[in-house]
């Protein structure tokens, strides 16, 4: 698994690298400068920087611990059930959307669980077409529609479908841009109503995919998307593509939301589970090397 992640830093790993004097102590002003580098947020920056003990010389373990605060919320978050087990996958067009429901669909695959995919992504007829050849390519299948038709139908139809099939895993795809906010936010809304006529509770987890190439930009939207559905997790795309690793210390704080995968490649087992600690352990690891 290491491995894996450090392949999805590399980039991240590589900026640390060429931000930090050889054959030095870490000292605060050193850590400042490689901890920007790795696009973590200025304020935050300053934020572990102020917690750290008083002495100028930054010890490993030191840093290591107070890193890990940033995602110990994680552990109190109470997980949802069902059968099927709903998901609803948002996030702007761009950000990997179609890409993170084929590899999330192939991982539930791999682990032995049935999978149904719903196109309600009725904005773009591209985007139909798209989810439609990835559940080919993972061989799961779809329910989908015509560019135009009402998304939360398709919502209704897919839970539907699994609930009489007795599979286990739904992913929705939903639009990432309508012609406003609003518009978007009401469809929004609405898919996650009619989902929960579908089967109650569902949808069990809404997830927000963010495009980890965007760095600390991406909160924003982050924060717009949370505001329209309350969202229960976050997937973070095109790691291996970007210095900006550091941004997830931000999504941790600024969200308070479980990074659950991370985007690692373009092939679809390219997709790995997020555990905060070997995140931690690896940025700071190249940090002492």
């Amino acid at each position: 698994m290491l491995s894996f992640l450090k392949k999805g830093l590399d980039k991240t790993l590589a900026a640390i690298r060429s931000s930090k004097p050889a054959d030095k102590k870490i000292s605060k002003e050193i850590l400042e400068e490689i901890l920007l580098e790795a696009d973590i947020a200025y304020e935050i920056v300053e934020e572990i920087l102020y917690y750290l003990p008083p002495q100028n010389e930054v010890k490993k373990d030191d840093l290591k611990r107070l890193l890990n605060t940033y995602f110990i919320y994680e552990e109190g978050r109470e997980a949802k059930s069902g059968k099927p087990f709903v998901e609803l996958i948002l996030g702007v067009n761009g950000a990997g959307k179609t890409t993170t429901i084929a590899k999330l669909a192939n991982l539930y695959k791999n682990s032995g669980k049935s999978v149904i995919l719903g196109a309600c992504d009725t904005f773009r007829a591209g985007a139909i077409e798209q989810l439609r050849q990835w559940a080919q390519r993972a061989g799961v299948p779809i329910v989908a529609t015509q560019q135009g038709h009402d998304p939360s139908a398709v919502a209704f139809d897919t839970i539907g479908s699994a609930v009489a099939k007795n599979l286990d895993n739904v992913i929705l795809d939903t639009a990432g841009r309508l012609q406003n906010q609003t518009n978007l936010a009401g469809e929004l809304s609405k898919i996650v109503r009619i989902a929960g006529r579908a089967y109650a509770g569902a949808p069990h987890r809404k997830i927000l995919i963010l495009d980890g190439t965007q760095g600390n930009a991406g909160l924003a939207q982050a924060k717009a998307f949370n505001d329209m559905v309350s969202l229960d997790g976050v997937i973070i795309t095109k790691l291996d593509g970007t210095p900006k690793g550091g941004a997830l210390f931000s999504v941790a704080r600024e969200l308070e939301l479980p990074i659950l995968y991370i985007g690692t490649g373009e092939t679809m087992d390219d997709l790995i589970k997020f555990d905060p600690h070997d995140f931690v352990d690896t940025i700071v690891d190249e940090i002492y090397a």
